[in-house]
């Protein structure tokens, strides 16, 4: 739904200048029906306030490590005239499954990292020094 807020009417450029993301990403927002492109009738574009609010939510979101299917809820929720878009239930369900994988993700790191060690001490020649590097034992004379 279209709603001009005090007259602020702006074509796709301004709309895609103002809220940091370009034209052909806003096109494919409309594609995907995440925002609606409302129509002057030349024809032309024409958003407010409100769809400028939906492409700051889907960027948040994308810069979060959402997929742009996983903002659809917190932009439903927005559109359902909520003040957030994450104050609906789809929308925290999103973010514990979005979390659930982080950790996952973090726990495989962890491992990773643990085996790197073990074997970057393995293939150390001695102890490692005061900093950091490996020391080689003296020879005697």
């Amino acid at each position: 739904m279209h709603v001009k807020v005090y007259g602020r009417i702006m074509r796709i450029g301004e709309l895609a200048r103002r809220a940091g993301t370009t034209t052909r990403a806003l096109r494919f927002y409309e594609s995907q029906g995440l925002l609606d492109a409302p129509r002057a009738a030349n024809g032309y574009r024409e958003y407010g306030e409100e769809e400028f609010r939906l492409v700051r939510e889907i960027l948040t979101l994308q810069a979060a490590g959402l997929s742009l299917d996983d903002t659809r809820p917190f932009v439903e929720c927005l559109r359902a005239g909520h003040p957030r878009g994450d104050s609906c239930a789809d929308s925290v369900e999103v973010y514990q499954r979005k979390l659930d994988e982080v950790n996952a993700c973090i726990d495989r790191l962890t491992a990773v990292r643990a085996d790197l060690l073990a074997k970057l001490a393995d293939a150390l020649p001695g102890p490692p020094g005061p900093c950091g590097v490996s020391v080689e034992p003296e020879e005697e004379s």
